[in-house]
């Protein structure tokens, strides 16, 4: 009778942790929006019902050609081909509600409080659909945790403000390629190798920036294959992942396989090197250097492709190389935010946004490593300060900044897990004390830091809202936060690297492969 109430009570709160993330999403949803009221390319809101016109009232073969009804310079479609299908879904629907919201050049900046209500279910929608039923899943497939443990999983990652501000806030739909993914590593996680793959790929046909993400996908199938050995198992599951990811592909590719220069224009939307190096103020090696180092105007566009591509490969290169040689399950997620963090930090043409791809797997560790993981969520939130502010978006950000900050400080106790066992840091630290024997961690230490980092973003929000900035440097508080943002990154990407590297991958660490 005990334990049946008690299961009741766990599915109680479960029900509650869904239902308030769904509520804070629908709430920040009432907000503005990118580019609202703003002519003539107003924002991302404009750009999302673009391409609903454009994929509604234009034959496939135009959809990424610029065309006297499709002007590439105003939002011209640059996403994968799932990303388009998903727009001609909406299209449809918005059609039969109302034909002005996709009425071909003349819908152009169509702005309404019904269809914002569209807009914003759509979103709703998708989330509801791929993403919370991901994340509730995976909380709950994770062992040796408690259910208590699960839910304040599902609890402080269906919170997580980052996400929620730009989906809801700014307006994009990152919940169904993050979902995609997410339900990628489920697969993985539980087995389903062939089942993992593809939901990656769909994931990467939805947008590319899940490149981020390919490598350790990548790495884990290929060292699974290697461990079961390539004259066996290893072998059939290789042919078997291979089938189902050009299975995948072609089918997502399947309308513009007919023409080469189909695909080839696909690709140069997809992959716009001219665009530049960086754009807007955002928190990577490349906009913190340019602030002393005008590096646009020093190398040309193809050097600074190559540096960045050298630079980005280096970076990921330990943990790829030790996840390959030892696939785990615990590693693949360890070495999701390593890799993801590379391309943030070092890769070619990055937007603010794209923090949203190393917060996903940070989500999923959060179990592991609470403190840190809690803690880089916050900034990767802070990080994206400058674009909230631009969207009208203050409050929003403020009240879900605290409320996910008190959720982990209840439900994930970070404050009390600093130690060297909490962070995951003592074979590292094991290593140091052969050379250095006195040094040790101190959990003071690590606590005084956060608080000072907390304080900071909070200084740094209030300033940007509150003091004018001088007029020879009107950005200088974007450009402060991108630095203040880009120094934590570098920050974590060292934490996150030792600890996958020194991962000794022994008892309930190792996956089994077999």
């Amino acid at each position: 009778m005990n334990l049946a109430l008690s299961r009741m009570d766990s599915w109680s709160w479960l029900v509650l942790a869904v239902l308030t993330g769904l509520s804070v999403r629908w709430t920040v949803s009432l907000n503005s929006y990118s580019g609202a009221g703003k002519p003539p390319m107003y924002g991302d809101y404009e750009a999302q019902r673009h391409w609903q016109e454009i994929t509604y009232n234009l034959p496939v073969t135009q959809w990424y050609f610029n065309t006297s009804d499709n002007n590439l310079q105003y939002w011209g479609l640059d996403y994968p081909p799932l990303t388009a299908y998903h727009s001609f879904l909406c299209a449809y629907v918005a059609n039969i509600i109302d034909p002005r919201w996709i009425a071909l050049n003349t819908s152009r900046g169509y702005e309404s409080p019904q269809h914002k209500l569209f807009m914003r279910a759509t979103v709703f929608i998708v989330d509801v659909l791929i993403y919370i039923p991901a994340v509730v899943l995976y909380c709950f497939s994770i062992r040796e945790t408690s259910i208590k443990q699960k839910i304040s999983m599902v609890f402080c990652i269906l919170l997580y403000p980052g996400l929620i501000l730009v989906d809801y806030g700014h307006f994009q739909y990152n919940s169904v390629s993050l979902g995609l993914a997410l339900w990628g590593v489920l697969g993985l996680s539980c087995e389903w190798d062939l089942l993992g793959s593809l939901a990656f790929c769909l994931a990467l046909n939805y947008k590319q920036m899940e490149l981020y993400h390919s490598l350790p996908f990548f790495c884990y199938l290929i060292g699974k294959c290697l461990k079961l050995g390539l004259t066996g198992k290893g072998f059939f599951l290789f042919i078997k992942i291979a089938f189902t990811v050009m299975a995948s592909f072609a089918l997502c590719w399947l309308p513009f396989l007919s023409d080469v220069e189909q695909v080839l224009q696909v690709f140069r939307r997809l992959f716009p090197v001219d665009r530049g190096l960086f754009e807007d103020k955002v928190a990577n090696i490349w906009c913190s250097v340019s602030v002393l180092l005008k590096i646009k105007n020093v190398l040309s566009t193809q050097t600074q492709l190559k540096l960045s591509i050298a630079l980005t490969f280096s970076s990921l290169l330990p943990a790829c190389v030790k996840l390959t040689r030892q696939p785990s399950v615990k590693g693949f997620k360890f070495a999701l935010v390593s890799c993801a963090l590379s391309f943030f930090l070092f890769s070619f043409q990055v937007h603010e946004k794209s923090i949203l791809l190393v917060s996903l797997p940070v989500c999923l560790i959060i179990n592991e490593v609470p403190f840190a993981s809690s803690w880089f969520l916050l900034v990767s939130t802070f990080s994206m300060l400058p674009l909230l502010l631009k969207d009208g978006l203050l409050l929003a950000y403020v009240v879900t900044m605290l409320a996910f900050l008190l959720a982990c400080i209840a439900f994930m106790e970070i404050y009390e897990k600093t130690s060297e066992d909490d962070l995951k840091l003592k074979p590292f630290f094991l290593t140091i004390r052969n050379y250095i024997p006195w040094f040790k961690l101190s959990t003071t230490l690590i606590r005084s830091i956060f608080l000072i980092s907390v304080t900071a973003m909070a200084f740094l929000t209030l300033l940007s809202v509150t003091v004018l900035p001088p007029s020879r440097l009107p950005d200088l508080f974007p450009v402060l936060v991108s630095l203040v943002s880009c120094f934590h990154f570098l920050a974590f990407f060292a934490y996150f690297n030792i600890v996958h590297i020194w991962d000794s991958i022994k008892g309930s660490n190792l996956k089994k492969t077999s």
